[in-house]
């Protein structure tokens, strides 16, 4: 059961970007809530990309102003959103391949050591490996190594740790990319339940995905964006698959009610 607020965590409000001839954004307004999981859905080229960009710091835009907690803050670097308590994880996973999991997990959040050994660069490793380990299984990853490099590993693996690092670093709101797109049928049950999990701590979920029946299995709203502008905010209860096709294809047009689009 989720403890959704009624305060949006992150906002934003007419959201546009354009590359050359082409408007990626368009007016786009989103917003996410504590203790939701909201699924942003729509086809090849819709905006999706570029709206979490945008987002998470790694892209500017044209106009348009992003509020956290209700207030314009400060999101043109990763820097500057992770410390905010927000993470991503993008379809790319971003972890260095040279490094084994438990240095992907800490990068750029090291823990030192005390006195000498911290000014000499000695981390505490075996607490940074102790709590890795705590992450991935709590995510139910199966991560056969903790001191081989990444690069070396499958890509269900390489997922699991990515969206372990992601969750665990995350206090306000987390970003999944299709998340489950290189898993098998257990590994996706077992994010899904952790995405549950996390929007159940109070944490915002927001979960893009092609795949309609992990979006129906998990998400409390969902947001479709069809060639650069939103074209629907729906309660999940409130919609169905063929519905949600139809909008991102266009074959459906949705009118939200006062309620859907006031919350």
């Amino acid at each position: 059961m989720s403890i959704a607020s009624s305060v949006p965590v992150l906002q934003a409000r007419g959201l546009s970007r354009q590359f050359g001839h082409v408007r990626a954004l368009n007016q786009v307004d989103f917003e996410v809530f504590p203790g939701e999981v909201t699924a942003l859905i729509g086809d090849n080229g819709a905006g999706k990309s570029t709206l979490v960009k945008a987002l998470s710091g790694n892209l500017a835009v044209d106009s348009g102003s992003i509020l956290f907690d209700g207030a314009e803050v400060d999101m043109s670097t990763p820097s500057a959103v992770s410390a905010l308590g927000i993470e991503t994880v993008y379809q790319d996973l971003a972890l260095a391949p040279h490094l084994d999991p438990v240095q992907n997990m800490y990068l750029g959040r090291e823990i030192p050591r005390g006195g000498l050994g911290g000014l000499l660069g000695f981390m505490k490793t075996k607490e940074m490996r102790a709590e890795s380990k705590v992450a991935f299984d709590e995510l139910g990853a199966t991560v056969r190594s903790l001191t081989s490099p990444v690069g070396e590993m499958s890509g269900g693996q390489r997922q699991a740790i990515a969206i372990a690092r992601a969750v665990h670093w995350a206090s306000r709101v987390v970003f999944l990319d299709e998340p489950t797109a290189a898993l098998g049928v257990r590994q996706t049950q077992n994010v899904l339940e952790t995405i549950r999990r996390v929007r159940d701590k109070g944490i915002a979920v927001v979960f893009i995905s092609h795949s309609m029946p992990h979006v129906m299995e998990v998400a409390d709203r969902i947001q479709v964006l069809r060639l650069g502008t939103r074209v629907a905010n729906i309660p999940a209860e409130n919609t169905s698959m063929e519905e949600l096709v139809g909008l991102m294809t266009g074959a459906v047009v949705h009118e939200q009610s006062p309620k859907e689009s006031d919350r």
